[in-house]
């Protein structure tokens, strides 16, 4: 036999004692908090409008909801170099030239599409 007689009967009270303290607090506390993710992101306030990833800096992009600070210093650095070596080109024309930055897929161009705007084809984009 794994368990002594008197064994079960202290697990049994353990048990009961456990069940009647959760029901308790469950009596108590009957509120539901859940954990919904918020309208719009933390520095939402601090973000002037739609974004030109051509001019901000990394602060700026940071603060677009779906934008990390490390991707927004991969974007200033993917468009510094872009500059480097096209001189007088604009880095984003467009919103799929953002997938030369690492990290950014499909998926993740169709989140930061309402918070972009890109240069119009006739005026090229100034620096920051």
């Amino acid at each position: 036999m794994l368990w002594t007689p008197r064994q079960r009967s202290a697990l049994t009270f353990l048990t009961a004692g456990l069940l009647a303290y959760l029901l308790v607090r469950y009596a108590v506390n009957r509120r539901y908090v859940s954990d919904p993710q918020a309208e719009e992101g933390a520095r939402a306030t601090q973000l002037p409008g739609r974004v030109d990833p051509n001019t901000a800096d990394a602060a700026t992009l940071s603060a677009i909801p779906v934008m990390g600070p490390a991707m927004a210093e991969r974007i200033v650095a993917e468009r510094e170099a872009f500059l480097a070596a096209n001189p007088g080109k604009t880095a984003y024309g467009k919103l799929e030239d953002l997938l030369r930055v690492k990290g950014i897929g499909p998926a993740t161009l169709g989140n930061l599409e309402p918070h972009l705007i890109f240069p119009a084809e006739d005026r090229p984009a100034t620096q920051p």
